[in-house]
């Protein structure tokens, strides 16, 4: 009977180690807290002028999910959203609602998720910056058009105006072109096109006389170029808030409506209170600021 004793409490003894050690494996596999570890990958393409917030984000995310690999382009609102629709990435960043890019369906087959506001900001070279600090509506249209092609009949140097624009892919340019030029089609400039918004500053900041426009995010650190008031009302977020500018949107992350895991993660923690703060110091808006009743 003592022997049996003996070899019930070995067994016992066997099992409780054989236990712990399968509860220490599957600990391993989960995050303080115990959260399943994040993994997998992550692609998006879009917009250029949210790129610089979903890359810091991106950035900061991996810190603590360093088994997610992230691949993020830019390439256009129009150009991440159909990238997204036909499956080949994961989110589609855009300036603009999905449907002004997509068909119907392809759009109801979408997730939408607001992240922040981006002010829009015209930008001209310094030597215009020097003389023309605001211009009316009416003549932003008509510099935009090619109606005024000389920045002295805006009061500025008898010099030729240079347009740096972009493609109509640009969710940047459909912002522009409804709250800045009242809806009509720029001239297009194919010698400096583009919707890379860091190489667009640098086209208006190297080309004497050249106008364009970019999310205010780029200008945060850059001094190369100089900003135009419209109608007297400068592109700042505090305008942007009271809705005295309107050269404004609302900033998207489209998904699958079932997106992967690693996928809902990342939208989790760029819209979360955690990494709120960080969406002004970039040059954003953060949506609950705004005071105007406008519907962008």
């Amino acid at each position: 009977m003592r022997l049996k004793k003996v070899v019930l409490a070995a067994v016992a003894v066997m099992m409780a180690v054989t236990m712990a050690g399968c509860g220490g494996q599957q600990s391993s596999d989960k995050k303080a807290g115990g959260q399943a570890a994040i993994t997998g990958s992550i692609t998006g393409s879009g917009s250029s002028a949210l790129l610089p917030l979903v890359k810091d984000a991106a950035e900061k995310f991996k810190v603590n999910n360093k088994d997610v690999s992230i691949s993020l382009n830019a390439g256009g609102s129009g150009t991440g959203l159909k990238q997204l629709a036909d499956g080949s990435v994961d989110m589609g960043n855009s300036d603009v609602p999905a449907e002004t890019k997509l068909s119907k369906e392809q759009a109801a087959k979408l997730e939408d998720h607001k992240v922040c506001v981006m002010t829009v900001a015209t930008i001209v070279n310094k030597d215009v910056a020097d003389t023309v600090k605001s211009v009316t509506r009416q003549q932003l249209e008509d510099i935009f058009t090619a109606k005024i092609t000389n920045w002295k009949d805006v009061g500025g140097p008898d010099e030729a105006i240079v347009l740096v624009t972009r493609p109509k892919t640009s969710g940047t340019r459909a912002l522009f072109k409804q709250y800045a030029i009242n809806g009509v089609e720029e001239s297009s400039n194919k010698s400096l096109e583009t919707d890379n918004s860091g190489i667009l500053v640098q086209s208006v900041a190297q080309n004497p006389g050249a106008i364009g426009y970019v999310a205010l995010p780029y200008l945060v650190n850059d001094k190369t170029v100089g900003t135009l008031a419209i109608d007297g009302v400068a592109p700042t977020l505090e305008n942007t808030y009271s809705g005295s500018y309107s050269v404004w949107g609302y900033e998207h992350i489209y998904t699958g409506k079932e997106a992967k895991a690693a996928v809902k993660a990342f939208i989790d923690y760029i819209t979360s209170d955690t990494y709120g703060q960080r969406i002004e110091e970039l040059g954003y808006g953060i949506s609950s600021k705004m005071q105007t009743k406008d519907v962008h």
